[in-house]
């Protein structure tokens, strides 16, 4: 590997804070080094960070439109209204989907879901999905994660006399749907005070506001929280605020009563023994619940959300794996032929972001494939395919540049886009690709920094290993769950030694399975280097080398803690 490491100690002020803070709080100063870093500098803001309570969720009518939305929903139970919960494809849209079918099924059976689909619908409101639900008597769609951008499926929703309450976290274009409700915390006029909700939080609030219109039990709500807890991980949204509460209770839940539909899914994938983390959400259950709407269609996903027989869960979940097991096998494919486009790309070292079109590439996995060129290069990349004569694409950016507003850029050449800062989706007529990478490009190149562009790893602290000890440990648990604005912490240690049966291991021979030592203490150190044998040579050496790693639980030996190397480097004295 070629990483950056960046360090900044603190200051001498910075540390009197730090010291303070860890001794009335009784912790390490490593650790409150770390709440410094978040932002947090008193007990109060601590105690809130480690001990997240429900009470302390925002009231959901601060949401402008939310009185509305409550309002118009009440009227159709009151009228006896057919509902249609709709949404996205991805693991967001179809948690949110199954979180508030689940709510209002407890409490009214004049209802239904649909999920588009992929290659039919496309993304978002579909006329298609309209249609759907006028032919079954629809007079109300709830629609979630998705929807902001749809002003005409909308008003054609309207003219056949449905209605629109409108969930979303996407940022919305200045014309808004003519919707019932728009529930949506980053339209410019809002005035909720938590801006980074998942399109499934969201979902979520409304079924809060009804429920306290209504005064039902907050306790339905709490037996959902598992599928919020999934979305957040899995939509990469910000692990602070609001949505760490959320996540924090709903990591909670999936761990101790999870859902009919997740237990399945965590038992398919070896995980309903140990303690579930976000790491598991977004490498095991995530990309089973995303490879339905990949390969098939993502209301399969909703129907094993939502089912609450044990055996027909586990059968609907394990037809769910069969189709993640068909996406790895695409993944893999596309990712190798992707490279190969890549490298054969005039001028590749001077261009700043990666942008490769193949009509025949299979859509469900573009995403994918983007976010895999993405980590290799080191460079804002969007793969795009060719569906019905459009073009269309996924995007993914990297760490600190606005991948969106590079997008929007090109608006005029684009017949539809969408999305956040770090990924997006778009499409746009087959002719006009070629003046949209040019355009595209030339945006990046003149917007982008050298440190953008670079790997770089940021070490929270230097460490030696006699500060790993088991009481730091279960203070460094009490930052759980790691996800954007709340990293795991990586920590870096000096002139480390190999013990001396440190060895290469897997299947491919990849990974190096590490005893260390530092030389400041007498600990040895378990660590697993993933991916690293080429630093074999190095570590055999017997001369010392730098590591920054995190720290980890040992999954074979419960109770030890282990290092996660993410790199190693000779040391230079």
């Amino acid at each position: 590997m070629n990483n950056k490491w960046n360090y900044r100690p603190p200051t001498s002020l910075e540390k009197e804070q730090i010291d303070g803070l860890a001794k009335e709080l009784s912790i390490h100063p490593i650790l409150s080094s770390l709440l410094f870093k978040r932002g947090i500098t008193t007990i109060k803001e601590a105690q809130a960070f480690f001990h997240p309570q429900l009470s302390d969720l925002h009231d959901p009518f601060l949401m402008k439109d939310m009185q509305l939305a409550v309002d118009r929903l009440n009227k159709a139970l009151q009228e006896n209204e057919r509902v249609l919960v709709y949404g996205d494809y991805d693991v967001d849209g179809t948690t949110a989907v199954a979180l508030v079918y689940k709510f209002l099924n407890k409490f009214y059976t004049n209802l239904d879901y649909y999920i588009p689909d992929r290659y039919g619908d496309g993304y978002g409101v579909s006329k298609e999905g309209i249609d759907y639900a006028v032919s079954t008597g629809v007079s109300l769609i709830i629609v979630l994660d998705c929807g902001i951008k749809d002003v005409k499926e909308v008003a054609y929703a309207k003219e056949n006399g449905v209605d629109f309450i409108i969930c979303d976290h996407h940022v919305p274009d200045d014309e808004l749907p003519d919707a019932a409700a728009i529930l949506n915390a980053k339209c410019i006029d809002n005035t909720y005070p938590y801006t980074h909700l998942s399109g499934c939080g969201v979902g979520f609030k409304f079924m809060q506001a009804f429920a306290k219109n209504n005064n039902i039990d907050f306790k339905y709500l709490i037996s959902l929280l598992d599928l919020v807890a999934v979305s957040i991980a899995a939509d990469i949204v910000p692990i602070m605020g609001e949505n760490r509460i959320l996540a924090y209770h709903g990591l909670k839940r999936l761990n101790t009563h999870p859902s009919t539909g997740l237990k399945a899914i965590c038992s398919i994938c070896g995980i309903n023994n140990k303690e579930i983390t976000f790491n598991d959400i977004v490498f095991k259950i995530g990309p089973r619940i995303n490879a339905s709407g990949r390969i098939q269609n993502g209301k399969k996903t909703v129907d094993l959300l939502v089912e609450n027989d044990e055996e027909k869960a586990l059968e609907k979940g394990n037809e769910i794996n069969l189709y993640n097991e068909q996406r790895k096998s695409l993944d893999k494919s596309m990712t190798e032929e992707a490279h190969k486009y890549v490298q054969e790309l005039p001028g590749l070292s001077e261009r700043k972001s990666i942008v490769i079109f193949n009509e025949n590439w299979h859509q469900g996995v573009i995403g994918i494939v983007a976010s895999r060129l993405t980590e290799l290069y080191y460079k804002p990349s969007i793969v795009l395919t060719c569906m019905n004569n459009v073009a269309t694409g996924s995007a993914r950016s990297v760490d600190g540049f606005d991948l969106y507003t590079a997008i929007d850029s090109c608006r005029d050449l684009l017949e539809n886009f969408g999305g956040h800062t770090y990924a997006a989706g778009l499409s746009l007529k087959v002719e006009n690709v070629p003046i949209f990478i040019e355009r595209f490009e030339k945006y990046v190149a003149e917007h982008i920094s050298k440190e953008q562009m670079k790997a770089n790893i940021d070490v929270d602290a230097e460490i030696d290993f006699k500060t790993i000890t088991p009481a730091f440990y279960r203070q460094l648990k009490l930052f759980n769950p790691f996800g954007p604005n709340n990293p795991k912490p990586i920590f870096c240690t000096h002139h480390v030694y190999d013990y001396g049966t440190s060895k290469v291991v897997g299947r491919d021979q990849n990974h190096i399975k590490l005893e260390l030592v530092d030389n400041k203490s007498n600990n040895v150190m378990n660590g697993i280097a993933f991916g690293q044998s080429s630093q074999a040579r190095l570590i055999k050496t017997k001369r010392s080398f730098d590591i920054c790693y995190s720290i980890e639980e040992n999954t074979h030996k419960h109770g030890e803690v282990q290092l996660q190397i993410e790199d190693i480097k000779p040391t230079i004295d």
